[in-house]
């Protein structure tokens, strides 16, 4: 019998915390307006969580929005750069514990930035492939407004809270993973001393659409297709004007990358899979649909997967 060697997500969840917190809100305690922030970034409004909340706290919630037998996951690997602790122990493990899952036996986090979850994925695929686990719960957590300076306009109203997961396990479907880092690029998107995000936005920019665009060229060779028969390309929502800019370098339309950035703002490595799940949720995945996910974060991290579509 031929060893099963790829992965399939066959569940899909994510939270979002309650509070919405619109430009207007930010208006007022940071020089900014609806308008500029709109323009420049294509964000109306963000989650943040409350004072009592940490990272694992989202995480639960949205495993708790999945539909799954939690007593057959045995390993949880959580991507985040908002940890319940900065040391041991890690999320995932703090999860472990919470939702008191007996059978997990592997967990750990990865700190990869905003590409911290296609990282957690090709993760997962290793596991699974070497048989050291058969169900892995993989998770992005974020609550990176306890990590912003409300005094830099510039980043306080680019980030959110918010968690999203899926559930691996082995598959006959094809799965495939680019991963990159430019470690030159290392000041240019961190959190310093202080617990605050630091940015130059113009190099992150240029940065993240030029690896958007060679990640998506990349895997497209890789799998032996056209960029036409992608049903949907699901980016880390950063910014909508990266998103448009990486689609007109590719000659495709814009609406070929899913976007809810307007509603969620960025939320890092929560990103790609609160998107997924989202899209999931209005029932726009369908069986054998050609997917492409793709990230872009601080490090600089880059990465992309390619999967066809199969819960």
């Amino acid at each position: 019998m031929e060893e099963q060697k790829s992965i399939k997500m066959s569940a899909l969840g994510f939270y979002l915390p309650e509070k919405v917190v619109t430009n207007d809100d930010l208006a007022k305690i940071v020089e900014t307006s609806d308008e500029w922030i709109y323009s420049h970034t294509g964000i109306k409004q963000r989650r943040y969580a409350n004072e009592e909340e940490k990272a694992s706290d989202l995480a639960i919630k949205a495993i708790k929005n999945m539909d799954v037998d939690l007593s057959e996951i045995d390993a949880i690997i959580v991507a985040t750069a908002t940890p319940d602790y900065y040391g041991f122990p890690s999320t995932a493990c703090i999860i472990s514990e919470k939702m008191q899952l007996k059978n997990v036996n592997i967990a750990f986090d990865i700190v990869a930035g905003c590409t911290g979850f296609i990282y957690a994925l090709e993760n997962a695929r290793a596991l699974i492939c070497a048989s050291s686990a058969k169900k892995v719960l993989v998770v992005g957590t974020e609550i990176l407004s306890k990590v912003v300076d409300f005094e830099d306009r510039n980043t306080c109203v680019l980030f959110a809270d918010g968690a999203g997961c899926a559930l691996v396990e082995k598959s006959n479907n094809k799965f495939n993973s680019i991963l990159g880092v430019e470690k030159a690029g290392s000041e240019k998107l961190y959190i310093d001393n202080k617990s605050h995000i630091k940015m130059d936005g113009r190099a992150v920019y240029n940065f993240a659409v030029k690896r958007i665009v060679e990640t998506i060229l990349k895997l497209v060779e890789k799998n032996s297709l056209n960029l036409k028969d992608i049903d949907h390309i699901v980016s880390h929502q950063a910014n909508i004007r990266i998103l448009q800019a990486a689609a007109k370098r590719l000659k495709i339309r814009s609406d070929k990358f899913f976007s809810n950035v307007d509603q969620v703002a960025n939320t890092s490595a929560a990103s790609i899979p609160v998107a997924l799940a989202s899209l999931n949720n209005m029932n726009k995945l369908k069986e054998g649909d050609k997917i492409i996910l793709v990230g872009f974060g601080a490090g600089l991290t880059y990465g992309g997967a390619y999967l066809e579509w199969k819960k």
